[in-house]
């Protein structure tokens, strides 16, 4: 099997993080619950692997690094903390459903969406910039598409919230691990992503970021303050109830280390050179259409298109068969695809991770050439 669906999930782990993960489960118990050994060294891991997720994303404190299972489930924290019915609320147009299913459920929000061409950061900016008013509630932005890899202009976004005093929350879910990402600089009140993409965790791993206090989703025991009935008011802790994912967390930790091991500017200039090179194959075929900049400011190594002459499902199917995994749809952001024209269709998507090579991108091409 040749993989090519990382903005879904990265497949190939590093050997450390399988090591992590299997050496976990016979070394640590539940951190914060024991003054045994095994308590404690779970203890000495979690707090390792938060500061080096601080290093990495340039957090003032470890305490401000929350755990949680997934992207999805620190966008409904942030989305919690910061929105209340009858608000205002301020998207890009290509946010996926963790965003804007959340935000659906809240009665009488008032959801504004910045509807802008792909690859256009001067028309994102100025949309932005028409819409976010000192009545909005919040501003909610992912970093990348995960349908076409179009890198928003984050830092202008948020440079425009801190001017006008309005919260910022990050979906950092196709660049946490690919493109710098500095909570220092952005003072986002959160920033939210996955262990299992580009950190090359686990599933059912993931970190958010916290520029403000947040409001619990899960309330439950923590191991500390355990005499009160509310939760603890500080972090971690307020946002962490239950057990904790110890073997996820161990095998995040061995995914931070290949990422800082590598750097976060090589591992996306692979993904570039990769998804470029799949592009100039389709671009002069007449049966596809393709999503593609050639200015890699503006987009990742994630490469939409879309067959002229069958179904992307098809295709797929078609390119499951033959050993190549590739995702068809929609990939849970029809906005995006309302955005960009493709909501009819969706597209066919293909996305790498470091582990991919330009050897399998060339057995792609030729695949898509020849059928």
């Amino acid at each position: 099997m040749i993989y090519f669906d990382a903005a879904a999930t990265s497949f190939q782990k590093p050997k450390a993080v399988v090591q992590a993960v299997s050496s976990a489960m016979s070394r640590y118990s539940s951190p914060g619950r024991g003054g045994y050994p095994s308590a404690q060294q779970a203890s000495r891991l979690l707090l390792q692997c938060r500061m080096e997720l601080a290093e990495l994303f340039d957090a003032r404190d470890p305490e401000q690094v929350v755990f949680t299972t997934n992207a999805t489930h620190g966008l409904n924290i942030a989305i919690r903390s910061l929105v209340r019915p009858g608000g205002r609320v301020v998207i890009s147009g290509y946010e996926h459903n963790a965003v804007t299913r959340p935000l659906h459920s809240i009665e009488r929000l008032s959801i504004h969406m910045v509807n802008t061409p792909l690859f256009d950061q001067a028309a994102m900016l100025e949309g932005f910039r028409s819409l976010v008013t000192p009545q909005t509630d919040v501003v909610i932005c992912t970093h990348v598409s995960n349908v076409f890899g179009y890198i928003l202009p984050i830092e202008e976004i948020a440079q425009l919230c801190r001017e006008r005093s309005v919260p910022l929350v990050i979906d950092a879910s196709q660049s946490a691990g690919t493109l710098p990402i500095r909570q220092s600089q952005l003072q986002a009140s959160f920033i939210a992503m996955p262990g299992h993409k580009g950190l090359y965790g686990p599933q059912g791993t993931g970190v958010l970021l916290c520029g403000a206090e947040g409001t619990p989703l899960l309330l439950g025991g923590t191991g500390s303050s355990s005499r009160d009935q509310a939760m603890p008011d500080f972090l971690p802790d307020r946002l962490e109830a239950g057990t904790h994912n110890v073997p996820g967390i161990a095998g995040l930790l061995a995914g931070v280390r290949f990422v800082r091991s590598l750097g976060t500017e090589r591992i996306c200039r692979h993904g570039q050179i990769l998804k470029d090179q799949l592009a100039d194959a389709l671009s002069g075929d007449p049966r596809y259409r393709v999503f593609h900049t050639a200015d890699r400011s503006l987009q990742t190594g994630v490469l939409s298109f879309l067959p002229r002459d069958t179904d992307g499902e098809v295709l797929c199917e078609a390119l499951g068969e033959a050993g190549f995994s590739l995702r068809a749809g929609y990939h849970c952001a029809p906005f995006a695809h309302q955005t960009a024209g493709t909501i009819q269709t969706g597209t066919v998507r293909f996305s790498v991770s470091a582990f991919n090579t330009g050897g399998e991108v060339e057995a792609l091409s030729r695949f898509l050439r020849k059928r």
